[in-house]
């Protein structure tokens, strides 16, 4: 015991003594302050004990040896779960300048005071945050947790108003870590409404992603109930890469699809030419309306968007060859996007669409609505075998008569659905993200 003991003060004093040529002339130092003194924040700031200290020292170090290297990259910013993507991120996003600013046993006032030195001043493109669990793990209450979460943003919005800031929603755990499912809820609940209407952040359900029917860490992502396997950030990663496709970290040039024969395109890729907005129907407001209740959005004039790459409110937009129906600032706003032309004549209709988790949309065929969405998570068809979460997929629906039969990758959704005699297409937006391309219909004249 002695001997290690030893050891591990001098590998203390070691990590102490780099820290000590790593301080700068305007006074601040990579070490721990003695107290959370002055500190922004109402969680603990830190677990405590010599291994935390060192660790601490270690990554900061780390993080000053890479400084010109990560200037402009876009940050994670976070605790063991996000040290864990290691500084190649495990390969998950070649050719994306990123930087790994995580550190295990983190709270978000450790966050927050190193904030402007890891991150703010090297300029970041952007911020991917995921932090929290270990104050819950060390009793902070929901509120606590969210309100630091506020200092985090309002942080990251003091620097600049533009750069764009993915809030990753906590992840479930056990209460056997002492993080139990309803407070780790609570908090998500707490910082959405926090973030409710601010462009600028943008929610990711990977609550959602991760929780198994119990609202606890899925077991097979999550080894130790508390931090990922491969695996899991594989479908972290998937999870991610629909928001970073849509703000232009990847995938920024359109594919070379090409439309079969026989087939017409109802989406060039461009612009929204054909695409519009129709006037919705009027709809009975609620005595009581919830505070979680989603926004119907109401079109009292049609628009015609020919020739624009995004509508009028901003939520559908054309980015390298994709419709995307962004995440809405309200949590979920409902609303569609309709073809100017109607089809009369049984057609077959293929299109793919890429939703993130738990998202929620739809396809409209001639009026009524096809449920597309992040089936697994969100239904209604949660037993596809084919489906791929967070990736592309394709929808088809041929019309004959008065029905419609849809299948997904090929499995059936719909065999018999009853549909009008005549209608547009429309697509829809509710909650998280949902991208569509490759829209085309052959019509049988």
């Amino acid at each position: 015991m002695i001997q290690k003991s030893l050891i591990r003060l001098l590998l203390v004093s070691a990590v102490f003594s780099a820290a000590a040529h790593l301080s700068f002339a305007e006074d601040y130092s990579i070490a721990l302050p003695e107290s959370d003194e002055g500190i922004p924040g109402q969680g603990i700031f830190s677990p405590g004990g010599e291994r935390f200290e060192s660790r601490w020292i270690q990554r900061r170090t780390h993080f000053e040896s890479r400084r010109e290297d990560d200037r402009g990259a876009l940050f994670f910013v976070g605790d063991s779960i996000t040290q864990g993507w290691g500084d190649d991120f495990r390969g998950h996003f070649n050719g994306v300048k990123l930087a790994n600013r995580g550190i295990g046993g983190d709270t978000s006032r450790g966050v927050i005071y190193r904030l402007e030195r890891d991150v703010l001043s090297l300029d970041p493109s952007g911020v991917v945050i995921l932090i929290g669990t270990n104050e819950l793990g060390g009793g902070a209450t929901a509120e606590v947790i969210a309100g630091d979460m506020k200092v985090i943003v309002s942080e990251l919005k003091k620097h600049s108003t533009e750069m764009p800031i993915i809030i990753n929603t906590m992840f479930p755990s056990s209460e056997s870590k002492k993080r139990p499912s309803e407070t780790i809820q609570e908090v998500n609940r707490l910082v959405a409404a926090a973030m409710k209407g601010d462009p600028q952040v943008v929610l990711l359900d990977t609550f959602t992603l991760f929780a198994d029917e119990n609202g606890d860490a899925r077991a097979d992502l999550f080894p130790d109930l508390l931090h990922l396997n491969p695996e899991g950030y594989a479908a972290w990663a998937a999870a991610l890469r629909p928001l970073l496709a849509t703000l232009g970290y990847v995938e920024t040039e359109a594919d070379d699809f090409e439309v079969e024969e026989g087939f017409e395109s109802l989406f060039n890729g461009e612009d929204l030419t054909g695409w519009g907005f129709r006037v919705t129907p009027p709809r009975r407001k609620p005595k009581k309306p919830r505070p979680d209740a989603p926004v119907w959005v109401e079109i009292s004039e049609p628009e015609n968007f020919d020739g624009k790459t995004e509508s009028s409110d901003g939520r559908y937009q054309v980015i390298n060859g994709r419709l995307v129906v962004t995440t809405p600032v309200e949590g979920r706003r409902i609303q569609q996007l309709w073809t100017q032309r109607e089809f009369p004549n049984d057609f077959t209709l293929r299109l793919e669409f890429r939703a993130t988790p738990n998202a929620d949309s739809g396809v409209f065929i001639r009026q009524p609505q096809l449920q597309c969405r992040d089936y697994i998570l969100a239904g209604p068809y949660t037993e596809l075998e084919s489906y791929r979460p967070q990736d592309w997929n394709e929808l088809e629906v041929a019309v004959t008569g008065g029905t419609a039969c849809a299948t997904c990758n090929g499995e059936l959704l719909e065999e018999e659905w009853p549909v009008p005699e005549t209608g547009p297409i429309g697509l829809e937006g509710d909650r998280g993200q949902m991208e569509y391309r490759r829209i085309r219909i052959k019509e049988n004249k």
